[in-house]
């Protein structure tokens, strides 16, 4: 009986030590890091995200740009993919959630400001000096009450609107000077050589933002809106946005 006991104490020993050193086993790979595996792989891209879809596709993501693939990732299809029944393009409304810009952190000293009213309700807006559609929706602006507007001097057009933004940073009254351009056509002085500006940041950050073309809104929910567009869609975004606080 005595030997049976030390031969389970023995046994029992082994066991546990065997436990003890034994490695723990690798975490399963998932069909996500598969599929982003093999999208790196075969496209040369690292997926941002990747998500299965109600359709049966997986959603990868890369920065902002969208596609679908199979579970195998054997096809990549880029397009647009809208829900039947509710006629809701769901490509597009992932995309303006990728979009969706951190309002805060935006470098607000960098811009013309300009208040109307009581200044309560804010957006920014990037604008060329020399974009006919910043023009319009300048004038539709003049409209609006109670507002706040950050103007983000975006000269992509050309070098003339370069030097134009450069005469309106370094006048003496920056909102004055653009209204005067944009809604009187009243063309700035030209810079002193000296005066600082911070068009290359801008220039910068409008490229980090995507931002691609003039007039761009971007609302205190992060949300853009592209084009020069009416007021009653603008004043729509701004009860968005409240609503969001």
């Amino acid at each position: 009986m005595i030997r049976v006991l030390v031969a389970l104490l023995v046994i029992t020993a082994a066991m546990m030590a065997s436990a003890q050193t034994t490695k723990p086993a690798a975490r399963a790979t998932s069909v996500e890091d598969t599929i982003r595996a093999r999208v790196e792989e075969r496209f040369g891209a690292k997926p941002t995200s990747v998500r299965l879809m109600p359709f049966g596709l997986y959603e990868v993501t890369i920065g902002t740009e969208i596609a679908y693939v199979d579970k195998e990732v054997a096809y990549l299809f880029v397009g647009r993919v809208v829900d039947s029944k509710s006629k809701e393009d769901l490509t597009q409304a992932r995309r303006d959630e990728l979009m969706i810009v951190d309002y805060k952190a935006l470098p607000f000293d960098q811009a013309v400001k300009i208040v109307r009213g009581d200044g309560s309700r804010q957006f920014a807006v990037f604008a060329d000096p020399n974009c006919p559609y910043c023009k319009r929706f300048e004038k539709d602006l003049v409209n609006m009450k109670n507002v706040t507007i950050y103007t983000f001097l975006y000269p992509i057009l050309s070098q003339d609107s370069f030097e134009r933004a450069r005469g309106i940073w370094c006048a003496k009254d920056r909102a004055a000077s653009w209204n005067e351009l944009m809604l009187d056509g009243k063309v700035p002085a030209a810079a002193a050589a000296d005066c600082k500006h911070p068009l290359q940041q801008n220039l910068a950050l409008g490229q980090s933002l995507e931002v691609s073309g003039t007039p761009t809104i971007i609302f205190t929910d992060g949300r853009r809106l592209p084009g020069a567009v009416g007021v009653d869609r603008i004043e729509a975004g701004l009860s968005r946005a409240a609503a969001k606080k």
